[in-house]
């Protein structure tokens, strides 16, 4: 049956193949979903028809296109396998189209926004990390892997090779999301000012902890020195981006940037550097893309604002003296009536 082979592949195809917070949602896929679903068919008997039949009830009985479309990808890896191990003679689900999912668009700061956010979250606890995040564009998980020796703040050099994820309750330390995700990072003066801070906070928090400290080596850590939960994170991050009024009959604090998810803080580094013309490679790098055309087309939006400075460059070295031009052309009209 669907619901015996998909067993296996989870157990003996994907298990030590992909990170644990991505087997978990493979696997809760496959229990809440797939083998309700469809599970009790055989997998020779498996159709197009009978899985457009069973993805069109999910999305009728309330599921998003997003997790229907995460249904599909799951079942297409499944039934190649199934294939390739000549248990099926086609792959059934890479005939069904999947379903159109809306594009997110993220919301990111410009300048002047990103200097107000930097001002908002100076001296927070977790200041370092926020600097970080919209420096550098690395991501959640990332930020809190980090460990001192992964800094060197006399060079100003940061690598990234672990991320910390809770999955079934703990936290646990996994590898970057690709092998691209692994990889060097040269910090702004920004991040090192505050790292150096953020450094000598944590060793006043050590001497406050005195013998209730638990060093783990990491950068972001509780006050008591554990990992930090990415909730905690969070949870810090929107009560200064989303402040509560102090009661109901006082409007929120006005903040001069927009409040954004704090994945999308990612998103802005990205963004400010494509405008300011950075060249895309570098900025593929930087957010350990695997290639250039991935990011290129993640930030299409901001193309239009770079090809404009192209051409304005383009202009500053093929027409550096504007106005002598322009009065060489007026009179080169004249002559010519």
């Amino acid at each position: 049956t669907v619901a015996r082979f998909l067993e296996h592949w989870l157990e003996q195809i994907i298990k030590g193949r992909v990170r644990p917070k991505t087997l978990r949602t493979y696997s809760d896929l496959v229990k809440n979903h797939i083998k309700p679903g469809i599970g009790d068919v055989a997998l020779g008997k498996l159709s197009p028809q009978k899985i457009r039949e069973f993805l069109s009830g999910k999305l009728a009985a309330g599921l998003s296109p997003r997790t229907e479309k995460h249904l599909l990808v799951t079942l297409r890896g499944a039934l190649a396998v199934a294939v390739k191990d000549g248990q099926s003679p086609r792959n059934v689900a890479a005939l069904v189209d999947p379903p159109r999912v809306p594009k997110y668009e993220a919301k990111v700061f410009n300048p002047e926004q990103a200097r107000a956010f930097l001002e908002a979250v100076r001296g927070s606890r977790l200041q370092a990390a926020f600097t970080t995040a919209v420096a550098v564009g690395m991501r959640q998980g990332e930020i809190l892997g980090l460990q001192w020796s992964d800094i060197n703040l006399e060079t100003g050099s940061l690598r990234v090779r672990a991320a910390l994820q809770r999955v079934d309750k703990k936290l646990i330390q996994v590898e970057p999301k690709s092998d691209p995700s692994r990889r060097s990072l040269q910090l702004p003066a920004a991040c090192i000012s505050t790292l150096v801070s953020h450094k000598r906070d944590q060793e006043l928090e050590r001497k406050w902890a005195g013998s209730r400290w638990r060093e783990s080596g990491y950068v972001f850590t509780t006050r008591i020195g554990t990992p930090m939960d990415p909730r905690d994170l969070l949870r810090d991050y929107y009560a200064i981006t989303r402040p509560k009024p102090k009661d109901k009959d006082t409007p929120p604090p006005k903040l001069g940037f927009p409040p954004i998810r704090f994945h999308d803080l990612r998103h802005s580094a990205a963004t400010l550097l494509l405008a300011q013309g950075v060249s895309p490679r570098y900025i593929t790098e930087l957010l350990g893309h695997s290639q250039v055309s991935f990011t290129m087309q993640t930030y299409a939006h901001v193309l239009p604002e770079v090809q404009k400075q192209v051409a304005a460059k383009m202009d500053e070295i093929l027409n550096p003296k504007p106005v002598a031009t322009s009065v060489a052309t007026r009179a080169d009209s004249a002559r010519v009536v």
